[in-house]
């Protein structure tokens, strides 16, 4: 499944309504909390692509493996492809800061992430496992954790 993300911060809403109503079609529910984490993974990274970027982006969001409720797929991957091949840079921020916490709450939230040169662009993507979520939080991206996220961030640019 995907979806064409135009270069406009609109698109991040558009974005997370479309993941909600594709994992509801697979079977995961929007109160469940993995889903909010997915969505929250999803706004996350279309957000860098559309900020940093300036260009048209592609969503991917895909469950490999079975895909049906009785047998769910163990991983769930939100993929975002842009045009732009700089890789994502880290970045510090402080506490008082109100962005550049974007992929270290990826980091966080995601049992695994990275990206790869994909053409004349890139790809960012993360992984979540159905059968445990992630032992990070949001509180640790947004400095309220320990230190391997305190004050550090990542900027996908």
């Amino acid at each position: 499944m995907q979806l064409e993300i135009r270069p406009d911060p609109a698109e991040v809403g558009r974005a997370r309504k479309w993941a909600r109503s594709r994992l509801d079609g697979l079977g995961i529910a929007a109160d469940e909390p993995l889903a909010e984490t997915l969505v929250l993974l999803v706004s996350e990274l279309v957000t860098n692509a559309v900020v940093h970027t300036g260009r048209p982006a592609v969503l991917r969001l895909s469950l490999p493996g079975a895909r049906t409720v009785a047998a769910p797929s163990p991983t769930v991957r939100v993929e975002v492809t842009d045009t732009c091949s700089r890789a994502p840079v880290p970045r510090c921020v402080g506490q008082d800061a109100t962005g550049g916490r974007g992929l270290a709450l990826v980091d966080c939230l995601a049992d695994r992430w990275g990206w790869s040169r994909e053409g004349a662009g890139k790809s960012i993507w993360c992984e979540v496992d159905r059968c445990g979520q992630s032992d990070g939080s949001a509180a640790v991206a947004y400095g309220g954790g320990p230190a391997g996220c305190e004050d550090f961030a990542f900027e996908a640019v």
